[in-house]
């Protein structure tokens, strides 16, 4: 017996051995690109480049900048380190005190797309510039023509007076897949032409920017922003742009706007220096799962309105506070951040369709698309009002008419305001004295007696959406009354 369990054992042992080449050969490995060649190819195309400010210099005393006087005399007699201005210190040239001297304000990245010398890069790195330098990995400097910036996507075109440049080719951003190899070339910290590289670790990222991200692990500091992101192609797929990190340098976890959007943007700065962009006047608020469901469309999509520009586009089309829009022109609006971006994509005078989710049931809208820079009303904010006698209904609140003054200042037709706290379930979701409940559910409030009508029907074991105004917000509240 004992020969046969050896002799079993022996073969399933062979067999196991036998099956391990057959294993590896439908697992082959995969090797790690060699980025030598790419980076040879690409890094004369990356630029460095340096910004500067005019700063009024004030007449101070000798030291060392930025440490008190006191410690700086400690430095120089027990360490014997020498000080400008201080016996035994070398001398300091004093600046003419009050005029402006050109002092170095930040450090970033940059790529030429066209070999005459015009150069993507983040807006935030010229921003606020008196003077732009870029420098080329030969050394070459140039001035730079700033020829537009868009602070809402952070992208800048800046030109220098240059031919016969090398040129990085433009990939597909749409194409990226999640995973695949990706290296960084940059200057973090100032260190020109520093190569990094990493994978794509998400897609459409979404940080509540005006622009989905490309999420990467590549490391990416300070100084990097403004350089490209390349595929092994040696395209550029992305703009590298922010980091997430606690300590303000890299911590595995970098973001970059695809190439695509970042053109599209691109072309209008080179051309009309700036951005033109759509707007209908909305503010939006988070659809969250539970508001959704009391909503009864079953699960959270769409863009929640909570607030309506007065007498702005939207307003003008029907669209109201507490709206959920589901679709502007043909688009499908899958969360809040997808409107802007739609909407910005319209040409302003576009007349756009819109689809609305409005107590209970869709509603087809038209709503005239106008430029941001048309003028915006200020909604003035409400104050809020003492509390009143009365007692504490099913909703825990004390509520009294609306005054026209208030109505018409909060640009609302009817509702009550909340005058009294009690205990109850509006209440504990925040609601505050001076807040305005205008609708419950797919009712309208229009006074205190419809109001307390209403909520005595209401079936305690549903929860119900109560719609509360406050100052220019309509926030939805998904309630079980008491």
């Amino acid at each position: 017996m004992k020969k046969y369990l050896i002799a079993l054992l022996a073969i399933f042992s062979l067999g196991q051995v036998a099956f391990i080449p057959m294993a590896s050969a439908q697992n082959p490995r995969v090797s790690i690109p060699d980025f030598a060649d790419l980076v040879e190819r690409a890094s004369p195309a990356v630029v460095n480049i340096r910004t500067t400010e005019k700063v009024v210099q004030q007449q101070t005393q000798g030291g060392i900048p930025g440490i008190p006087e006191d410690q700086a005399e400690f430095f120089r007699r027990f360490f014997g380190v020498p000080i400008p201005g201080l016996p035994g210190g070398p001398k300091q040239a004093q600046p003419n005190p009050g005029k402006p001297q050109e002092s170095d304000r930040g450090v970033g990245s940059g790529f030429i797309i066209e070999s005459n010398g015009l150069i993507l890069t983040n807006a935030h790195v010229v921003e606020g510039a008196n003077t732009i330098y870029v420098t080329l990995t030969d050394k070459r400097e140039y001035k730079a023509k700033l020829l537009g910036l868009d602070k809402r996507t952070d992208i800048a075109v800046v030109k220098i007076d240059a031919r016969d440049l090398p040129k990085l080719s433009l990939g597909d951003s749409s194409r990226v897949r999640v995973g695949e190899w990706v290296l960084a070339i940059g200057s973090p910290f100032g260190l020109e032409n520093t190569v990094t590289a990493g994978i794509v670790s998400a897609k459409s990222r979404d940080t509540g920017d005006y622009l989905p991200f490309i999420q990467t692990d590549v490391a990416v500091n300070p100084g990097n922003s403004g350089g490209p992101l390349l595929n092994t192609a040696g395209q550029v797929i992305g703009i590298n742009s922010q980091i997430f990190s606690r300590s303000g340098g890299y911590m595995g976890i970098s973001f970059a706007i695809p190439i695509d959007e970042a053109m599209r943007v691109a072309d209008q700065l080179r051309t009309n220096g700036k951005m033109t962009r759509g707007r209908i006047g909305v503010a939006l608020g988070e659809l969250t799962k539970e508001i959704a469901e009391s909503l009864g469309l079953g699960k959270p999509r769409g863009a929640y309105v909570r607030n309506v520009e007065p007498g702005g586009p939207a307003a003008t089309g029907g669209i109201e506070s507490g709206d959920v829009i589901l679709s502007f022109n043909g688009r499908d609006i899958g969360k809040s951040t997808d409107l802007p971006r739609a909407v910005g994509d319209t040409k302003p005078g576009t007349t756009a369709s819109l689809q609305v989710w409005r107590k209970g049931a869709t509603k087809d809208l038209a709503v005239t698309v106008v430029d941001t820079e048309a003028g915006q009303a200020v909604v003035k904010k409400s104050d809020n009002s003492s509390s009143s006698g009365g007692s504490a209904n099913s909703l825990g609140v004390v509520v009294s008419e609306l005054s026209d003054a208030k109505r018409k200042e909060l640009n609302i037709r009817g509702g009550v305001e909340v005058t009294g706290l009690g205990d109850g379930p509006l209440v504990r979701a925040g609601v505050r004295s001076g807040d305005v409940i205008i609708r419950i559910a797919d009712a309208d409030i229009t006074g205190v007696k419809q109001f307390e009508s209403l909520i005595k029907g209401l079936d305690v074991n549903k929860t119900i959406p109560v719609f509360v105004r406050r100052a220019d917000s309509t926030m939805i509240i998904p309630v079980k009354p008491k």
